[in-house]
């Protein structure tokens, strides 16, 4: 079983004129993530990471890094494995739509959070790894 999902990033100045690189993470219950679903039949991987973030969070404008993802290990008893791409968007405000299958939305929280922000989340190590790796990966293409 395949998900895909979505790590969206905006850069911000703060109150002295430093930009502050923030990527959006999800909450349900005390389980964060990015957003991201299944693999539809017939539907490429990047194609599902679209679809699954403008679904959960309403963003539509992504310039996506298509040639870096990351891939967690298997996890759950279904053996699923989630890929995940980098995306900068000019959208902070979020939606949190309401789910037709589950009346109602997905998420109960969105966080626009700092590296060091993530910290002060509880996160599953597979999504620590995964913060720890879109970070790595930001930086290395914000100084390049």
């Amino acid at each position: 079983m395949k998900s895909a999902g979505i790590i969206p990033v905006i850069y911000e100045d703060d109150e002295n004129g430093v930009v502050k690189t923030r990527i959006l993470m999800l909450r349900v219950g005390s389980y964060w993530d990015f957003p991201k679903g299944q693999v539809e039949d017939g539907e490429t991987e990047l194609a599902a990471a679209i679809r699954e973030c403008y679904e959960e969070t309403r963003i539509k404008d992504l310039l996506i890094w298509q040639d870096k993802f990351y891939e967690t290990e298997k996890y759950s008893k279904k053996k699923k494995v989630s890929r995940y791409y980098i995306a900068v968007t000019g959208t902070k405000k979020v939606e949190l739509p309401i789910s037709e299958e589950l009346g109602k939305p997905e998420h109960e929280e969105y966080r626009w959070v700092t590296e060091e922000e993530t910290k002060g989340l509880s996160l599953h190590s597979r999504i620590a790894k995964v913060v720890k790796w879109a970070f790595e990966t930001i930086g290395k293409v914000r100084s390049s």
